[in-house]
């Protein structure tokens, strides 16, 4: 596209505004079809209908920009292009947070991030060998591969079936559909006014940075004609070292993320592309030039791969939400990653009801000066009846029977009584304990272990399985001598 509009613009700083227009239209445009796209709800998701439209319109009007005769009609095509680009890329990157837990979303994103730098070699390689001899040629290719990507896309991935989109069925159903409707208005609002200033700034970085990157990829074409003295195509191929740079550095500017700090990768990454960027003004050879963009585009790695994680991270939800100005929180089994704990400035301590730490990130708890505990056998009576509805379940095929009725039918299935059967407990913790009665009461044999040895202070405290006698392995300790 530069080397489209200088056959009607002179000027190389209006070339560079008309690309960086893109970046101006995003500030509008992707907000907006951001939480347009948070508000849909359809039987193929919330993202895949504005995918499946705007990706093959996008590919259209790629494929007009060569054959414009005009300026006017350029811009025109221009602008077209980079309001459904800017409509589809917010919506393409969301299918990472919605698919992926945040603990994965470093990593994801630098495949994603990979793939999408193979765009940026492809491109070269169309420069290099195509642009020269058939420059509308080069449009086609990119367009072409969009649409099979589009094809991929559509039949491959079923947006309403991820995770988030079933978090979003869920709240709806909890809260209702008028309650959890956010008009855009309201979300500028809350980002705006909230205390919590990050999310301010880490937008207006990466909207600068953003720009930055853009515009030096989009003027290398010009640069390497008019500064260097390269032909069309060996000017546009100036980019692929760099994009080669690029994947390479992409996953392991990831996993520096994760044990350095993001913020502190994506400072680094900032650095080292404004070093190379300023060291290439002044060294102005081709070989110098992509040594220098090789290592600036190692750099922006480490800055685009984490900085979209980062704000991933920081969207606002509704557990983040509840945990504002919290002291404790009594959890069930609702995750407490490190980046809602680091969300809970206030929070002290976190309970979970029941056994074990699953669902609580204790490491990133005890660096943020929060304890973590639990109530065992708080739930032990809920499971020790759940045990017995699974028994009788079982005993009388409810769930096929139920599903038969449903389904128009009504099926015959033989069950059993449980009177006189045998129940193994393994294990002779709180709710082996309350099950064991139960079960005595349907008349079961009941037949228990356990590896807490004979004698020992918890055995006392756990008592036996008297209801019956008990059998076990002879590796494990009975409950009961026999």
């Amino acid at each position: 596209m530069p080397v489209l509009l200088r056959e009607h613009v002179t000027s190389a700083a209006l070339v560079g505004v008309l690309m960086g227009m893109d970046n101006l239209l995003g500030i509008f445009v992707q907000p907006w079809i951001g939480n347009r796209s948070d508000n849909t709800r359809t039987r193929w998701g919330w993202r895949m209908p504005y995918l499946a439209i705007g990706m093959p319109l996008a590919a259209l009007l790629f494929l007009l920009l060569p054959w414009t005769t005009s300026a006017i009609t350029l811009i025109a095509v221009m602008v077209c292009y980079a309001l459904v680009a800017n409509t589809m890329r917010p919506l393409a990157e969301s299918l990472v947070p919605d698919f992926i837990p945040p603990q994965r979303r470093g990593r994801t994103n630098a495949v994603v991030k990979i793939a999408a730098s193979l765009t940026i070699i492809v491109a070269s390689l169309i420069s290099l060998f195509v642009v020269d001899e058939h420059p509308r040629a080069a449009f086609v290719i990119p367009a072409v591969i969009m649409l099979v990507a589009t094809a991929v896309l559509v039949a491959k991935v079923r947006d309403s079936r991820s995770p988030a989109y079933q978090a979003a069925l869920a709240e709806d159903a909890q809260a209702g559909r008028a309650e959890t409707r956010s008009p855009l208005w309201t979300v500028v609002v809350e980002l705006v006014t909230s205390s919590d200033r990050r999310r301010v700034l880490l937008l207006l970085t990466v909207f600068l940075f953003g720009g930055a990157w853009f515009a030096s990829r989009s003027l290398m074409t010009p640069y390497g004609m008019e500064a260097l003295g390269l032909s069309r195509g060996e000017a546009g191929g100036l980019t692929l070292p760099s994009g080669v740079a690029f994947l390479l550095a992409a996953y392991p500017v990831a996993l520096a993320a994760e044990r350095f700090g993001r913020l502190r990768t994506i400072a680094v990454g900032m650095a080292v592309f404004a070093g190379a960027l300023a060291a290439a003004t002044v060294v102005r050879t081709p070989t110098a030039t992509i040594v220098l963009l090789c290592i600036g585009a190692a750099g922006a790695a480490g800055f685009s791969i984490n900085a979209a994680v980062a704000l991933w991270n920081l969207a606002p939800s509704s557990r983040i939400a509840a945990l504002s100005g919290v002291t404790g929180a009594l959890i069930a089994n609702e995750p407490m990653s490190a980046e809602v704990l680091a969300a809970a400035p206030d929070l002290r301590a976190i309970v979970r009801t029941g056994v074990g730490y699953d669902s609580v990130d204790v490491e990133a708890a005890t660096r943020l000066g929060i304890s973590v505990s639990n109530l065992p056998g708080i739930n032990a009576n809920a499971v020790a009846e759940y045990t017995v509805a699974l028994l009788l379940a079982q005993a009388r095929n409810l769930a096929p029977m139920a599903a038969g009725v449903a389904a128009g039918t009504w099926p015959r299935r033989d069950g059993f009584e449980l009177r006189g059967k045998t129940l193994g407990l393994i294990g002779w913790g709180a709710a082996a304990r309350l099950v064991a009665p139960l079960a005595g009461a349907f008349g079961m044999t009941v037949l228990c272990t356990s590896g807490v040895p004979v004698g020992s202070a918890a055995r006392r405290r756990s008592g036996s399985c008297r209801s019956t006698s008990c059998s076990a392995p002879p590796t494990s300790s009975p409950c009961t001598p026999r």
